[in-house]
């Protein structure tokens, strides 16, 4: 029998290493158990909660009030310089300049008193010219544009259906205390001038109106152009046959200039009419006490 080295011992002679033994190997079993079963839950990990739904975008529908065709809109009165439009909203508010939009309407339209509201006037596609009329509100489907007819700073509103747009740069400022004209394109100032206005009798009204027409007369002689507004003498119901509209004009004297001596008409000088008659018909005439 083959003799063990000295120093050794067989196993089975100290039975309490087997059990230390065994007892080491269970538990590293049991840790490494642990280990797997707690891993999931620890604190190393954290666990991400869910995102939130995406919220409901909900994008506001826009109602557009429908136009209430008359029975007869023949029985409807045409809205010129030469007629009175009962019920037209006035356009009371301050002498303000627009963004310069303009429209025509191509062929007649019904003018109403408010979106979807009462007809009041028809609109016809020609005027002295075209007709070009300022945009001074909008709605959705809606414009309104101040009207050529009495009262002065009548208004009304018209479908987009039937119209034309434009813009135009020019604005044109009277100041009736400083008896004075501007001539604005773009924001800038391309002139200004002395002008003569109206008499205390016939005075040239305070208004927001516009350049409605441009003619010439050739049974006058003092101007070779006149350029009619969309305003009315407030005290001359008719003047040299027509309805007292109001207009821009030359004169042959330039002592009127500076003076209050006409019948409610802004007379300037050839200069300044030679620019004005490039301005395009629909732009804005201020008309202000300054």
């Amino acid at each position: 029998m083959a003799q063990r080295p000295p120093g050794s011992f067989r196993l089975l002679d100290r039975p309490y290493l087997i059990a230390c033994a065994v007892g080491g190997v269970a538990l590293v079993v049991l840790v490494i158990v642990v280990a797997a079963f707690v891993a999931p839950f620890g604190v190393s990990e954290t666990r991400k909660a869910a995102p939130p739904p995406a919220p409901v975008v909900t994008v506001p529908t826009t109602t557009i009030p429908p136009a209430m065709l008359p029975a007869d809109p023949a029985a409807l009165p045409q809205s010129t310089t030469y007629t009175v439009v009962d019920g037209a909203p006035l356009d009371l508010g301050p002498l303000m300049a627009t963004d310069g939009t303009v429209v025509h309407p191509r062929r007649e339209v019904v003018v109403y008193a408010a979106p979807g509201g009462a007809p009041i006037a028809r609109l016809g596609p020609q005027q002295i010219g075209d007709t070009w009329l300022p945009a001074i509100a909008q709605q959705p489907g809606w414009v309104q544009v101040l009207l050529p007819s009495r009262p002065n700073s009548s208004t009304g509103w018209v479908t987009e259906t039937a119209l034309d747009r434009a813009v135009t740069p020019y604005l044109i400022r009277v100041h009736l205390r400083s008896l004075s004209m501007e001539l604005f394109k773009g924001g800038q100032r391309l002139g200004d001038w002395t002008v003569g206005i109206g008499k205390e009798s016939a005075p040239t009204p305070t208004v927001r109106t516009f350049l409605l027409g441009s003619f010439s007369d050739t049974a006058q002689r003092y101007s070779p152009v006149i350029l009619p507004l969309g305003t009315h003498s407030p005290t001359l119901n008719s003047f040299g046959g027509g309805p007292g509209t109001v207009a821009i004009h030359t004169w042959p004297t330039a002592n009127v200039f500076g003076t209050r001596s006409s019948d409610g008409c802004i007379r300037v000088p050839k200069d300044a009419l030679q620019l004005l008659t490039q301005v395009p018909l629909g732009t804005l005439v201020l008309i202000d006490e300054n």
